[in-house]
């Protein structure tokens, strides 16, 4: 859950986002290391008004600053496409979802049950009780099961939106008649909040994302009950 002026990203809930994260620090200690480079260069080159006349053509240097890149754009490129892989990888998944936004709430499908299925709204502000989040919360829950392969199909029945929860590392374009997919595994409990990340229209900041993430016999309780009383 993100909370006040948080610089970095929310806590991973998913080995994808696990990996995401240990990206992010790895580019980040290259781009800081070669922004120090630059800024000792350029206090150096303002703060003396002597040349060096072996620098003025140097082969030498011209070599390094060719190839020197060229390495540091495969260290940051590799780990990349290796997560890119894992973010396409789509094993046997136990569950299929399939969301569909719409202005301005979200639609869910539980394709693997004969009838399950819900509309999401925002929760109005006034309508919140105490520990509630505002413009966050959702009448009913995308309810999964947890340490579980989850597929997700994305699409949208009006406009362009994005299905997008930052903790699991998730963002899917919503295309209208057009199906996308998604994959991730829930790593723990808890409950994981999105948002809408396609403006979409005047209420495109009032469309939010809840997932719940349960053990799996909790997951056949609240599917069992959501079959029996859709309403609830």
């Amino acid at each position: 859950m993100a909370h006040p002026s948080q610089l970095g990203f929310q806590d991973a809930a998913s080995p994808v986002m696990e990996e995401l994260l240990h990206f992010h620090d790895h580019a980040l200690m290259i781009v800081f290391l070669i922004s120090t480079l630059v800024l000792y260069i350029i206090v150096a080159m303002v703060s003396t008004k002597l040349t060096n006349k072996y620098i003025l053509d140097s082969q030498e240097i011209e070599i390094i600053w060719t190839v020197l890149p060229a390495i540091i754009l495969i260290l940051i490129a590799l780990p990349s496409l290796r997560i890119l892989y894992l973010m396409d990888e789509l094993n046997s998944p136990l569950l299929t979802i399939k969301a569909v936004g719409h202005q301005w709430y979200w639609s869910y499908e539980y394709t693997d049950y004969e009838d399950l299925g819900f509309d999401a709204y925002m929760i109005p502000t006034q309508d919140l009780t105490p520990g509630q989040f505002r413009l966050l919360e959702a009448d009913h829950r995308m309810v999964i099961p947890v340490e579980s392969p989850i597929r997700v199909l994305v699409s949208a029945d009006d406009v362009l939106h994005s299905w997008s929860v930052p903790a699991l590392g998730v963002k899917m374009d919503a295309v209208p008649g057009r199906l996308n997919q998604t994959a991730f595994i829930a790593s723990r409990p808890g409950v994981f909040y999105g948002q809408c990340s396609e403006i979409c229209g005047a209420n495109h900041s009032f469309m939010p994302i809840v997932v719940e993430a349960v053990p799996l016999e909790h997951f056949e309780n609240w599917s069992s009950r959501m079959l029996e009383d859709p309403s609830l």
